[in-house]
């Protein structure tokens, strides 16, 4: 098809030809996948017309492309997943959740200034992007974000493979959940970080006091039975125990009936109902069936 004829003075020409060429080349970057090795190329045909590709021809040039990205200083390390940036704001690590350090009433918990320790050495002099998610904030104000350097890390994972962070994710943030999950399914089993601490051991449903459990916390039992109510699936392992599914991410699970007489660690935070305890699944890597059981 041919270039439609464009009338007018020389400025308008231009200003519709530069129109014309970031069009094009908007809907080529909307269509080829983000991918760090990819390529658009610029080409003209016989009529001297701009085209793009992400295939390569004889007569193409490579489209000089910087991407948007802006980043930032970090002024200050708050512990292993929250920053402030020099703009001003609160950067919350999307997917993950370290150990606390001691501030206000909170107590320290095992790992929590080993995190911080690392995240600190790690930003020193060093500037970050960020990269946002489904969320963009959280109900502190905070913004929720994964944070890469200026090398393209992820520190969201980098801290999860170093045992210095469990995941935590929160749907619908899903966008690195799958390197997240395989980062920390290889730091359990080389018992890095936390998961060589006893703080953080198994606790056996049978083993759970009246006084409950502080933090982040792994207990197993076997589901002896299961309920639903409008908002949420209870897996029941005991009189003392549950853990509930908000039933608008059911299809991010297996079959829940699935559950029913298996043993299963699960974890999380426990919140506390008179004498009842119960642990709030988001998401199903909170769930490990235990094998041999």
């Amino acid at each position: 098809m041919q270039d439609k004829q464009i009338t007018g003075s020389p400025g308008i020409k231009s200003s519709i030809k530069q129109c014309q060429w970031l069009s094009g080349l908007l809907i080529l970057l909307l269509v080829i996948p983000a991918c760090g090795d990819s390529k658009i190329y610029e080409w003209r045909d016989t009529k001297g017309s701009e085209h793009y590709s992400d295939t390569f021809t004889s007569n193409a040039k490579v489209v000089d492309i910087k991407p948007g990205y802006e980043f930032y200083s970090v002024k200050r390390v708050y512990d292993g997943d929250t920053v402030q940036l020099e703009d001003g704001r609160k950067i919350r690590f999307l997917g993950i959740n370290t150990p606390e350090i001691q501030h206000r009433d909170k107590q320290a918990e095992a790992g929590g200034q080993e995190a911080k320790a690392w995240l600190f050495a790690k930003l020193r002099n060093q500037r970050v992007r960020l990269e946002l998610d489904a969320e963009k904030t959280d109900k502190y104000g905070r913004t929720l974000a994964y944070l890469f350097t200026e090398k393209n890390e992820l520190i969201n994972l980098s801290l999860v493979k170093q045992g210095l962070a469990s995941i935590s994710i929160y749907p619908p943030n899903l966008l690195y959940v799958n390197e997240l999950i395989a980062a920390q399914k290889q730091a359990e089993q080389d018992k890095l970080g936390l998961w060589a601490l006893a703080d953080y051991d198994v606790i056996p449903v049978s083993q759970l006091t009246e006084a409950g459990h502080s933090g982040w916390t792994r207990l197993s039992g076997k589901v002896i039975d299961i309920h639903r109510t409008a908002r949420f699936i209870y897996l029941n392992f005991s009189n003392q125990l549950d853990a509930r599914i908000e039933c608008k991410w059911l299809s991010l699970f297996p079959d829940i009936n699935s559950y029913l007489g298996k043993t299963l660690e699960v974890r999380g935070w426990l919140n506390r109902r008179d004498t009842h305890f119960s642990v709030l699944i988001r998401h199903p890597s909170a769930i490990k069936t235990l094998p041999g059981m």
